[in-house]
Formats: structure tokens, sequence, C-alpha cells
């Protein structure tokens, strides 16, 4: 399996993606229609069942863009299960050296890790030929995505940007705004600010990268100022984001001519 989010960043260049909670593979396919290179399924906060996320993993390969799954906590079979349906990676919420460890154990085929084999699985292809590429290529290619979503995440992640196998960091900003004291802000409050610096810098100088949502606050502007500051992975937001922003300024018509 390759990944080709690493290969992107690998450039230099950015990614964009969307959250998903709907679990609509018509949503997963419209979003590589109009140019995003991800998606996140999201059983943390959604109803999504592993049912539903087989369905949206196979039209986002469909598509031709990467299924992440961001899982609800760290789970060993359940992060098993969502790897053998064929994501590219999960994403840790409230991430902390501990809980990456676990989960590098479970996303890596022994003797790396922890994870299961079988060959008849979607992920491997329902049995390849040359099942000991397939297991080099998966421990190369899946990624574990942590969340940075709290203070303490924040202040250790120097040693967790130091971690193998961790290669991207995303930084939740609602989450962390209210960890942080300032519920909601965006990276314009100076300490939000200051912690989107500090990842940014860290990362550089582990050779990883900086992932994060403009969820919260969706307009251009914004999404290029992040960028420009190191972001080189930016979600859009949530499909609910999304549609919610879109039905919002349409309904301008509304309002007294």
């Amino acid at each position: 399996m390759k990944n080709p989010i690493r290969a992107v960043l690998a450039r230099g260049d950015t990614v964009t993606g969307i959250i998903l909670f709907s679990g609509s593979p018509m949503i997963t396919e419209l979003a590589a229609a109009a140019g995003t290179d991800f998606v996140i399924i999201d059983m943390e906060h959604s109803a999504l069942d592993l049912d539903r996320c087989a369905h949206v993993i196979r039209a986002a390969d469909a598509a031709g863009i990467t299924p992440f799954v961001r899982v609800p906590q760290i789970d060993g079979a359940l992060i098993k299960k969502i790897l053998n349906l064929g994501a590219a990676g999960i994403a840790v919420p409230h991430a902390t050296r501990e809980n990456c460890a676990a989960a590098l154990r479970f996303v890596q085929y022994p003797p790396d890790g922890e994870r299961g084999v079988c060959t008849i699985v979607r992920s491997a292809g329902y049995a390849p030929g040359d099942w000991v590429e397939h297991v080099r290529s998966a421990n190369r290619e899946v990624m574990v995505i942590p969340l940075l979503e709290d203070q303490a995440a924040i202040e250790d992640f120097g040693a967790m940007a130091a971690m193998p196998g961790l290669d991207v960091f995303f930084i939740g900003p609602t989450d962390l705004s209210i960890s942080l004291g300032v519920p909601h802000a965006t990276f314009d409050d100076p300490l939000m600010s200051a912690a989107l610096e500090k990842v940014v810098t860290a990362a550089r100088t582990h050779g990883k990268y900086v992932m994060t949502t403009i969820g919260n606050k969706p307009d251009p502007a914004y999404a290029l100022s992040v960028r420009q500051r190191g972001v080189q992975a930016i979600v859009l937001g949530t499909d609910g984001h999304l549609f919610l922003d879109a039905c919002r300024r349409l309904n301008v018509v509304k309002k007294p001519a």
C-alpha cells in the first residue's frame, strides 16, 4: 500500500481534507471532486460504526483521496479492524506519549508491533502474493496522527515530536483553546498563536509535519495565514461545518432587500 499524503508532504506541498461526521460516501466523493486530498472519518464524535466506515473508505479509495479514521480511544481491537478495512492511518484524540506509543504498537505488524496477521482482509488485497512486502509497506506507510488538544501535550511536544513513527501532528484548536483558557479562540489569539509556533518549530526540528483545522474560522485569508505559518496539512472543516457555513452565507436572501 502507498500513502500519497506522505509523498506530498515530503515535497513541501500543502494537502487539504475534511472531517466526515455524516458517513456519506457521496460527501467523500464530493470532497475529492473539490480537490481535497484526504478525509478523516470521525468515530469519536459521530455515531458511525465499522460497516459505515468501510463504505466511506471504499468511496475514498475509488475517488482517489486518502482515508484516515479518528478513533474514540486507543482500542487495539478497533484499530486493527479499521486498518484491515484499508484506512491509511488513525488519528489519536487527546494524544500523549503513552497513548501514541500504544497506537504505534497496534498499527504495526510483527516484529515491529502487535497488529494481527490475516491475508483475507481488504487492506491486504484479499491474499497478496508477497506477504513480506505487504508487511514492510504497511509498517512504513500507515500513519498515527496525534491530536494535540491539551496544554500538557503542547508543553510535552518536544519529546512527542522526537518519537519515531509519528510524522504528522494535528493541533485540535477547539479542545486546545478550552484547555488554554481561551474557549473557541483561533490562532489569532496570542496563546493559541504561541502554541502553534511551538509545535511548528519543534516539528520542523525533527522533520515532522503539522496539521490543523480552519473549521472554526472558514475564511480563505485565515486559511492562507495558517499555511504561511508552517502548517502543511489543513482540514477545511467537518462536513457539518462546511454545509452549515454555505447555508448561512446563501441564506442572506431571507434578509429584507
